[in-house]
């Protein structure tokens, strides 16, 4: 009890001290509830769970048990229709982002952003489908990838390209280059995933090395989360809070019948809210005098999609006319395929544990990069300005929503698919300020990277080798594109600055991926340091049964085929 009141006693025996302002007024307030507050509430919980630590176990898990539907069960057709829109919802962020930020770079006027925001969801619905049929077979949403921008921006600051005076017909030649550096790129992934070299690679893998990289697919993605959100905090804030509040502190109330809305909507319900906000805001006139990028990350109307954006508009092969070829755009382009497959093998990971599912054997991940290649491959013909990689967002909201349903992102590729030729309709949902999404991604991608990090529970957290391997993994994973990225916004250029531009833009693109970084360093030690007497240390004997198709049962129930094709393409 003494304990309990030293607190108090302080407080009151300090207060005298305190000047007569209001200012040192309010400060003391807080500090007296504080220490109330220890006082009373968390000092007695310390007491009495000292009793029972000991008895606290968590034994590691295989399959997380906390979710409602894993990848084979199927929520209601109702609901899952919704889960299936929400998903659609949530991978507009960067399905526009990308395409705002380097088109009008090319040359492209507002009716050209708004077509490559089509053609870029019509081919990621696609792509998704593929995926989810007769790839990994896991419910992960495909769409467009940061990690191409680099190479891109290579691409469009070629000097050939540059002295076209005309900006549609710099557009369009920009386009055509970018397309035939995709299609030519794209064979590092159909070659290494069909060839199964990129499976027999994956035998280096364990859930020590792996576990940081998956936290750096989430972790290396805060530059789209709070810097983004700090751009209009009148509507980021909001967001995050509801987000947070509804999903989590709400989540077990069912105001219509046995269905947790708040814990399985999130995203609709809260995008509603403030994306009406929003819209207030901006006919209210709020924005009228502030700066450029204020109204820019603000405003509902500042996009001009829905006015440029046609009724109705059925994307097609080479519509930008015949792709060009370079190889240097090519040699440039293959690093953000490297890149976006070492990010979509973190993403299947983190992905298949929020599914219930087992770990993709080698084979499945093979079998699920050879048709993202294809996807990429499709990227090209169709010209959607970027490649494709797995959406972290949409792996994120497998954990919040609680539902890894399979079906629901099969129908969500169907939304993409539809959205994308109602162009009016599809651009009313795009023009959603980008602070919105960048809210969800504080949640999201936080989620991601803690599901990596759970992965550690099956190693020897007690070993100083793990620790080291860990700690250094996460800290350059992070700490040396932090430098590129850094760079490149002061010097307009990468660190890697040579008189060869793809050479500068292939190196300056692998070392501005976290994930990338990561996968290098924690491969390396993993099996470099004492490999054998470390073998239980660094979780092997749980990852080695996962390694082959027939190395457990669950494999086949989770990652067969469709139509019985596993007759003509046996699994290995």
């Amino acid at each position: 009890m003494n304990i309990i009141l030293l607190p108090l006693y302080f407080v009151l025996n300090a207060s005298s001290l305190l000047p007569p302002s209001f200012v040192s007024s309010l400060f003391f307030s807080l500090f007296l509830c504080v220490c109330l507050f220890f006082s009373f509430l968390v000092l007695p919980l310390f007491e009495e769970e000292a009793s029972t630590m000991a008895d606290i176990t968590h034994p590691p898990m295989e399959q997380l048990q906390d979710l409602e539907y894993c990848i084979d069960s199927n929520p209601p057709w109702a609901e899952t229709m919704l889960l299936a829109f929400q998903n659609y919802i949530l991978m507009l962020g960067t399905s526009v982002m990308i395409p705002s930020m380097l088109v009008p770079a090319m040359g492209g006027s507002s009716g050209d952003k708004a077509q490559v925001i089509q053609t870029l969801l019509f081919v990621a619905g696609i792509n998704t489908l593929l995926q989810a049929l007769f790839g990994t077979r896991l419910p992960a949403v495909v769409g467009g990838s940061f990690a191409y921008v680099i190479p891109t921006v290579y691409i469009i600051s070629d000097s050939s390209l540059q002295r076209i005076n005309d900006p549609h017909e710099r557009f369009l030649q920009t386009m055509r280059a970018i397309q035939g550096a995709l299609i030519v790129a794209s064979s590092i992934q159909i070659v290494l995933g069909y060839s199964q070299v990129w499976g027999l690679f994956s035998r280096f893998f364990s859930p020590l090395g792996m576990a940081p990289v998956v936290g750096l697919v989430g972790l290396g993605l805060i530059q789209r989360g709070f810097p983004l959100l700090g751009n209009c905090v009148e509507i980021g804030i909001p967001m995050l809070l509801l987000v947070v509040g509804l999903s989590q502190y709400l989540k077990h109330v069912r105001p219509f019948r046995d269905i947790p809305i708040f814990e399985r909507f999130p995203v609709l319900i809260c995008v509603t809210i403030v994306w009406i906000y929003s819209v207030i805001l901006t006919a209210s006139g709020a924005y009228r005098h502030k700066p450029s990028i204020t109204q820019n990350s603000c405003r509902t109307d500042r996009a001009n999609l829905i006015s440029t954006a046609p009724w109705f508009m059925f994307p097609y092969p080479l519509q930008w006319g015949p792709p060009t070829f370079s190889a240097g755009h090519s040699f440039a382009m293959m690093s953000a395929v490297i890149v976006s497959m070492v990010e979509s093998t973190g993403a299947y990971k983190a992905a298949s544990r929020l599914a219930i599912a087992t770990p993709p054997p080698a084979y499945v991940l093979s079998r699920g990069i050879g048709w993202q290649g294809i996807g990429i491959l499709l990227d090209g013909l169709y010209g959607t300005g970027t490649g494709s990689t797995v959406s972290v967002e949409n792996v994120g909201l497998l954990g919040l929503t609680r539902v890894g349903s399979r079906r629901v992102v099969q129908l969500s590729a169907g939304f993409m698919i539809f959205f994308s030729t109602l162009g009016k309709f599809g651009a009313v949902f795009a023009s959603i300020p980008f602070p919105i999404f960048a809210a969800l991604y504080c949640v999201l991608f936080g989620l991601v990277a803690a599901v990596g990090i759970s992965f550690l529970q099956f190693t020897n957290m007690n070993s100083m080798r793990n620790l080291i391997i860990t700690g250094l993994t996460l800290f350059l994973g992070i700490s040396v594109p932090q430098f590129f990225n850094q760079y490149w916004t002061s010097a307009h250029h990468g660190p890697v600055h040579t008189n060869a531009g793809w050479f500068n833009a292939f190196l300056n693109t692998i070392f501005s991926s976290p994930a990338t970084v990561g996968l290098i360093v924690a491969v390396f030690l993993d099996n470099t340091l004492e490999v054998e007497r470390s073998k239980k240390d660094r979780g092997m004997p749980w990852w080695v049964k996962f390694r082959t198709f027939r190395g457990d049962n669950r494999n086949e129930e989770f990652y067969t085929l469709p139509f019985n094709l596993n007759r003509f393409f046996p699994p290995t």
